[in-house]
């Protein structure tokens, strides 16, 4: 059965965020092949759109790489995201169905279930998502994919602290809700644009300023993303 390059896309994608391949390293078609388990085909095809997305370059003589982003570039992800997040809950105000409120309920009911009990493993979880349901529901494909390539960079660059006041930040999420069940894009915005904003304090780069990464570890191997 051919796997489908998205597959093989989401699989090499979940591994950079990772560090399995540092910064710079060579992404070649053989390797990574065999690693997946595919044909060099899908894998071609899932380096292009990696690199239409900002996680892959291609360099002379070397072919692609993993990229190198500034810390200027990580910076402009977070202001990036202060300011498409609220957008996206003032659509979701106006676009959302019955089922994004469903869900988006149950995920503040657990969330707040969770902040109270301090599990911040939870939460991150839970977090994100909320947030991918949130983009959903703003009824654009365009938005929800720039908001869900910058969740994917941001989490590829920055590690993010517990926050000091989880119980005060599911609050907000469901601020957030109650904004967008009513109908009430102005709010949605405003509660989301505090919301991005205070998020952003917790996220510390990944890397220093000399490209080495800040805290080594080791990853397993992420096949995930091919038994969708």
């Amino acid at each position: 059965m051919r796997i489908p390059a998205h597959s093989v896309c989401t699989a090499i994608r979940d591994d950079i965020v990772a560090g399995v391949y540092e910064r710079g390293s060579r992404l070649t078609e053989e390797l990574l092949a065999r690693r997946y388990g595919v044909s060099r085909v899908p894998v071609r095809e899932a380096l292009r759109t990696l690199e239409a997305e900002g996680f892959v370059v291609t360099r002379r003589h070397a072919g692609a790489c993993v990229a190198e982003p500034t810390e200027q570039e990580a910076a402009d992800l977070l202001e990036m995201r202060s300011l498409l997040e609220p957008l996206g809950a003032a659509r979701a105000a106006q676009r959302r169905t019955e089922a994004h409120l469903k869900v988006l309920r149950g995920l503040v009911r657990l969330g707040q279930e969770r902040a109270r009990r301090g599990n911040s493993e939870d939460l991150r979880s839970l977090g994100g998502w909320f947030h991918e349901t949130l983009a959903q529901a703003a009824g654009s494909p365009a938005l929800t994919s720039m908001l869900t390539q910058l969740r994917h960079k941001i989490a590829w660059m920055y590690s993010v602290e517990a926050s000091a006041g989880p119980v005060e930040a599911w609050a907000e999420h469901g601020a957030i809700v109650d904004a967008v069940a009513r109908g009430d894009s102005e709010r949605a915005r405003a509660i989301t644009a505090v919301h991005a904003e205070r998020s952003s304090g917790t996220h510390r780069l990944r890397f220093t300023a000399g490209g080495e990464r800040v805290r080594n570890s080791q990853h397993p191997v992420n096949m995930s993303g091919l038994r969708h």
